[in-house]
């Protein structure tokens, strides 16, 4: 039912287009800066198309095997156990791969024969070629913004995917969100969503990344909960961005002129 959906509030087609992917059994590349609302934007889309939703937090130690499963000992017997992408294969539904660039190579190598026309999970472990049903979807997604040059999808992999680029709401619709996640009244959130716009404008020289909605709704959840707007800014969209006592210090003097 409609009300039980993750909230999500579009802000462009994305939604028709995650729909004509799964309904064309395309695989789906979501781009965009981190707690830009990508993972929301999956759950939503898994629980309004009535799919199975597995989710992996990609890392550096992240294998194949990982995703695909292995053998493992149970109760004196060698038992194969699937991995999160064979489930996904097996029995339908999204497999969603998180910061899929930060996943060791040999994960990509795995995914290739899914993202083409064979549509097929080869398990070289168990012999099997498992075909994905027409039910299965893969979306992945990254921050390229992020990466080094060291971390990337190679155009190889990415020409596999339609592509979707996300970015911040604009803010009258951030505005909106963060309010609604967090209880807040919108008056109060719409200060904390200029000052984000300001700090994200300092991404690629004092930072490293913006703050993200997510942060937002942290900040605004603070003030719901009687933190002081000051205190609520420092922890939730000021100490998160960086560690450097200089930078800090600039982002305090942002804060100072913006929120006054």
């Amino acid at each position: 039912m409609t009300h039980s959906l993750p909230h999500y509030v579009p802000s462009g087609n994305e939604c028709a287009l995650f729909e004509h992917a799964f309904n064309n059994k395309l695989p789906l590349l979501l781009k965009g800066p981190t707690g830009c609302g990508k993972t929301r934007f999956v759950a939503h889309m898994a629980a309004k198309l009535g799919l199975p939703l597995h989710t992996v937090s990609c890392h550096d130690d992240l294998s194949a095997a990982d995703l695909t499963g292995r053998y493992l000992l149970k109760g004196g017997d060698t038992v194969w156990t699937d991995g999160p992408l064979t489930r996904s294969v097996r029995h339908g539904g999204i497999c969603y791969l998180d910061e899929v660039v930060e996943a060791r190579k040999d994960v990509t190598v795995v995914l290739h024969p899914l993202t083409d026309d064979r549509r097929v999970l080869p398990l070289d472990r168990t012999g099997e070629e498992l075909l994905a049903p027409d039910n299965f979807m893969l979306v992945v997604s990254y921050n390229p913004g992020y990466q080094n040059i060291m971390k990337t999808l190679k155009p190889s992999t990415r020409q596999r995917f339609l592509g979707i680029e996300f970015d911040f709401p604009a803010p009258d619709l951030e505005a909106e969100i963060v309010a609604t996640e967090a209880g807040l009244e919108i008056d109060r959130v719409k200060p904390l969503v200029r000052l984000a716009t300001q700090l994200r404008a300092l991404k690629g020289q004092d930072l490293e990344e913006g703050v993200s909605t997510r942060l937002l709704v942290y900040c605004a959840s603070l003030m719901k909960s009687g933190v002081k707007v000051d205190e609520a800014v420092l922890h939730a969209m000021i100490e998160p961005l960086t560690d450097e006592p200089d930078v800090k210090e600039g982002l305090l003097e942002v804060v100072q002129v913006t929120m006054g």
